[in-house]
Parts: C-alpha cells; structure tokens; sequence
C-alpha cells in the first residue's frame, strides 16, 4: 500500500544534484554519501516473528486515512517514473518502463522492509540445514492461462516454466503414501478426532472413521459416490444461470439433500481459496474447483479447471524468486547469479537496491503519503523512518493497494472514489513453521490436515521442490517448513465486509496467539505421537497480510455487470494526470501474470 507525489515544474535533474540542499548537508555532517543507504547486514529475510504487513509497514497510511496532514516539500530527486509498491506489478511495470526506455531513471517505493510484496521469502536454519518457506504468493499458476506480455517478462527474467517438471517432484505423496486428512472438532462434532485418508482410501473406510452418526456416514458416502444430476429438467445454461446465484452450501443441503453433519464438514472448505464460508461460494466455483468439494460434477459438468496445468510452478519461496529475478534484472548488483536456479539460494545485496549512481533505484521503509500531478509531471511524498521526503517524476505508477489511492491524491472523481472504496483486499495469514523432521506425519501417513473449525484452516508441507542446489525433503527425518493457513471467520457478517472486519482483527491481533494456535492445533492433528510444541518446533514466522488478497468478484454476491466498463475495478484504475494505476487490484484478480499484465497496461498509458 504505497504511492506518490510530484511539486516542481524544473528541468531534469543530474544524479549529483538530486539531493536537496539539506541533505547534502546532513550527508557531509555524517559523512554518509547516501542518506537512503542500508546498513552493512540487512537482511530481512532471515527475520522471524511477525512479518508481513510488519510494524512500521502500515501505520504512516494508517496515519493518513485517519486524516493527518501531508504537504508536499520541495522536491528532493527528479527521476522519469515513480512507482508506489515494489511487488509483482511494481517491479514488472518498472520492467516494461525499462524495456522500452533504456535509460529511464527510476525510483520505486516500498512501505515494507522487504522487496516482493506479497511475494514474500521466509528462510530458516533448523539445526544446520537451509530451509525457505513462501510467505505468501506461492506459485505461478496455470501459466499456460498468463498474456503474452506477462510470458515475455517471464523469459526476459530468465524463467522457463517447462523446467519445474524435473524440479518438482509429482511422485513425493504416492512414493511416501501421504494423504489428506480431516480433524474433527469436539464442540460440533461431539469428538476431536483426526481421520487421514481422505480421498485415498474408499469413502466406506473413511466414512466409517468419522465422529458423525450412522445416518451422516452413509449420506457422505451417497454424495462422494454418486452420479446423480441434481437438476435433471434444466439446460446447462439454465442450470449456470441458476447455481451461479446459489452457495455451495445451500445447494448442498437444498439439491444433494446433503444432512446438516455433512454441511458441517465443508463449511470452512475453502476459506484459503476463496476466503468466505461455503454460504457464500457459488455452486458454479466448485464445478471447476479440483479441490475436494463433492456433490457438484454431475449436475453441472466441467467446462475447464485452474488445474488445467499442473500445479508444479514452484520456486521454494514461491513467487519471491520471480521478485528476486526481476530486482537482479533491474538491479545487477542487488542479486548475484544469472539463472533461475542459482537465484534460489543466492543471497541478496540490499545496499545495492538504493544507490546514487544508478538508473534505477528500489527504497524500503518507505510509504507514500500524498500524490498529485503537476505542470508536466507528477510530485510524490512519502514517510521514511519519521522523515518525510518529496520526489518529482514525469509520471507515476500506483502499484500497491488501489483503494487507498483516493487518500493520497485528491483529484480523483467522485466515480472512481465510489468504486475503489467498494474494493476491499482479503485478509490472511500465512504462517510458517519449521519443524526438525516430519516422522509423526509420516506415521500418520498425511501431509495435510484440514481443521473444521480452528483457528488455522490448515496446515500442510512445503512443496517439494529441488533447485539450484536447494533439496527438497528425502526423508522423514529432514527439516521441513509446515505451511499454516488463518482466514478470519466472520460468519455473522456478509459480503465485503466481512473482509474489512476481518483486517482489523488480523492487525490487532499479537504474535502470541498466533503462535498459540500454532502448538495448539499442531499437539491435535499429531496427538498420540509424542509431539511436545516446544521441544518439536525450531521456529515461527506468522506473514499477516489484513491487506491480502485482491478483491475477487466471483462470489456470490457479486452483480451482473452490463458492460465492463461498469465493473468498478476498471473504473478504479483509470489513470488520473499522469498518475497510472496497475497492480492485481486493477485486474481483480490476485494472480502474479493479472500484476504483470496490469502493470503492462498501465505502462502503456504512460507511452502512448
């Protein structure tokens, strides 16, 4: 959540006179050359605790929609292009920008730490052995669904997707006869018990394990097995247009005559996907969800999947390694290495993303907090470490959270203020947790373990994946990071706002309870085999993002919108001046090719 303002009307700038008067003061002073240097050892990546939105990340913004006073000072540096967030799509509109003006000089601001955005790397040391975990973005997606343009910056980068298929190991869950399982809560099922196999064993075996009466066993074996079509006197188009506006759970429970202690099961299904209960998820997501949710397939039959591809696009930090390659590409000596695989356990130079001497120039710590556009330009100030400092640019790109747009620029209309105020992210929590092997879920024989009703929805194993000398786990006694997801579960409360509820309950709540829920859950799925929480845990990292997810208008309350210039996201990113706006937000869709494609787009404004 970032952006930027310009003030004067002067001409270009040298690299030696960017800085205003009283910084080279401070500067010979100090005798530091660069006021925005980092120090010797920065490394946030190697940070535990809480991260993320972190502290010192949120409250400058926080500060501004709340109505603190901004004035814009006389500018500081005069660069070609200021970008507002350096995440997926600030880094690849800095990108495109570059591929298209060679020289262009370039400042990009991040309010975080880190570079990368949600895109975050989380690394470990369990007992002498490397580990990372993804903080967030995870994957490339179906990349064969990715634009052209998004598939250029791709290679341009160096990524060659068709390599994950020796990278990543397909054959890991059969080979170590891992599956799924469910942990049944007490309180709604009148026992906690964990029962593995789902989806792998015959629906009577796992049926037969399931805390729920002999009714409910048999009713969830019909609706695993049967081939029934629930509405057998309608079209397909008929059947569309109907289940597109009713939820997975009533149909559920209304169509598939489904009993209440089998709803009960799938109520949280889906929370880390789609980040709302099963009451408001469309019948019609789950006709091409290959993901465990049963009674949907013959009645209305699949027409396509995400899983299309399979799901093996994997760096071991996930999407940080594509925000890796894009900072080695824009910044040399920020990352060393030439290759997607060597980026994997390369150890970036933070002291080089902000120097002088170069074109372009990536800032953290630092939250934009006034925009407005000027004479031939645009003018941006913005908060550093209780510093406020103004920038002057020929034109900017907001590539962080749109929403908060309208309270850095007041030139926005009415309009386009309506719509992004209806826009809110999803708030989630990633969290990380290295343990020193994984034999009790060996012994189990699971890999994931789906809580009906907990504080985490899940918790499952890293994906296993080899590259550029990082091994994935081999066997039940290597080191592995438990990937633990939390999704505020506001169930009195629907649509959007829910999400807003939501944020602020991720934002205020403590370290310590994440980390209590971690051991908590963890001492449930592996009771009865000697898991002791604080001798079997080497460390946590808790990625809250209250501003997670983009906004997402496939659930069930979404309208019908009669063209797509009425759907709000499009109205949101028209561009204002010369301020341009990209970001997943502007495609509704949290998807690193929808950034990359956005921040296209939006560089495109900028050079038509």
């Amino acid at each position: 959540m970032i952006s930027r303002r310009d003030f004067l009307n002067g001409a270009p700038m040298t690299v030696g006179a960017m800085l205003a008067p009283s910084l080279l003061s401070a500067c010979a002073e100090t005798g530091v050359t660069d006021p925005f240097a980092l120090p010797s050892g920065y490394y946030p990546p190697a940070k535990t605790g809480l991260r993320g939105s972190h502290d010192g990340s949120w409250e400058s913004m926080h500060g501004v929609v709340a109505g603190d006073t901004v004035q814009h000072g006389a500018p500081e540096e005069t660069v070609d292009l200021i970008i507002i967030g350096a995440g997926m799509s600030g880094l690849a509109a800095a990108w495109y920008y570059r591929d298209a003006k060679h020289d262009a000089r370039i400042l990009i601001l991040d309010n975080h730490d880190d570079f990368g955005g949600h895109a975050k790397r989380n690394e470990f040391d369990v007992n002498g052995t490397f580990r990372i975990g993804y903080g967030g973005t995870e994957a490339i997606d179906t990349p064969s669904g990715y634009d052209l343009e998004a598939m250029r910056l791709l290679r341009g980068i160096g990524v060659d997707v068709d390599r994950f298929y020796d990278y990543f190991d397909q054959d890991f869950w059969d080979r170590e006869d891992l599956s799924k399982s469910i942990l049944f809560d007490g309180e709604t099922f009148g026992k906690t018990k964990l029962v593995p196999g789902y989806g792998s064993r015959s629906w009577e075996d796992f049926a037969a394990d399931m805390p729920v009466s002999e009714m409910a066993k048999a009713e969830f074996i019909r609706l695993q097995t049967s081939t029934e079509d629930y509405l057998p006197d309608l079209t397909f188009d008929e059947k569309y247009a109907l289940l597109r506006k009713t939820s997975y759970e009533d149909f559920l429970r209304n169509h598939a005559r489904a009993p209440e202690e089998v709803i009960n099961i799938y109520k949280r299904w889906g929370m880390s996907f789609w980040c709302v209960g099963i009451d408001e998820i469309p019948a019609t997501l789950i006709q091409n969800y290959d993901g465990g949710m049963p009674g949907v397939t013959h009645t209305l039959p699949r027409t396509g999947s995400r899983n299309d591809d399979p799901y093996i696009f994997h760096f071991p930090d996930g999407n940080a390694s594509i925000a890796r390659l894009m900072v080695r590409n824009l910044i040399p000596d920020a990352m060393p290495g030439s290759t997607m695989e060597d980026v994997v356990m390369a150890k970036a130079n933070y002291t080089a993303l902000d120097r002088a001497d170069q074109p372009i120039r990536l800032r953290l710590n630092s939250t934009a907090v006034k925009m407005n556009n000027v004479r031939d330009g645009v003018v941006v100030t913005y908060s550093r470490h209780g510093q406020r400092h103004t920038v002057r640019a020929g034109h900017a790109v907001m590539a962080g959270y749109n929403a908060v747009l309208p309270y850095l620029c007041d030139e926005l209309p009415d309009a386009q203020v309506a719509a992004l105020g209806s826009l809110p992210k999803v708030p989630l929590v990633y969290t990380k947790v290295a343990v020193p092997d994984w034999r009790r879920f060996k012994d189990i024989g699971t890999d994931f373990v789906y809580f009906t009703d907990g504080f985490y929805k899940q918790v499952e194993f890293a994906y296993p994946v080899s590259i550029g000398g990082y091994e994935a786990v081999s066997t039940p006694d290597d080191p592995l990071v438990l990937h633990m997801c939390h999704v505020p579960w506001v169930p009195d409360v629907q649509g959007p706002d829910q999400w807003r509820v939501g944020r602020s309950r991720i934002l205020s709540t403590p370290f310590e309870t994440f980390e209590h829920h971690v051991k908590r859950q963890l001492s449930q799925a592996l009771a009865g085999h000697d898991f002791d929480p604080e001798r079997d845990i080497s460390a946590i990292t808790v990625n809250r993002w209250p501003h997670g997810y983009a906004y997402s208008p496939d659930l069930i309350w979404e309208p019908d919108y009669a063209t797509d210039a009425d759907k709000p996201w499009v109205i949101g990113r028209q561009a204002v001046g010369r301020i341009h706006v990209a970001n997943s937000d502007a495609g509704a869709k949290p998807d690193t090719g929808v950034a990359m494609a956005q921040a296209y787009r939006a560089v495109t404004e900028i050079l038509s």
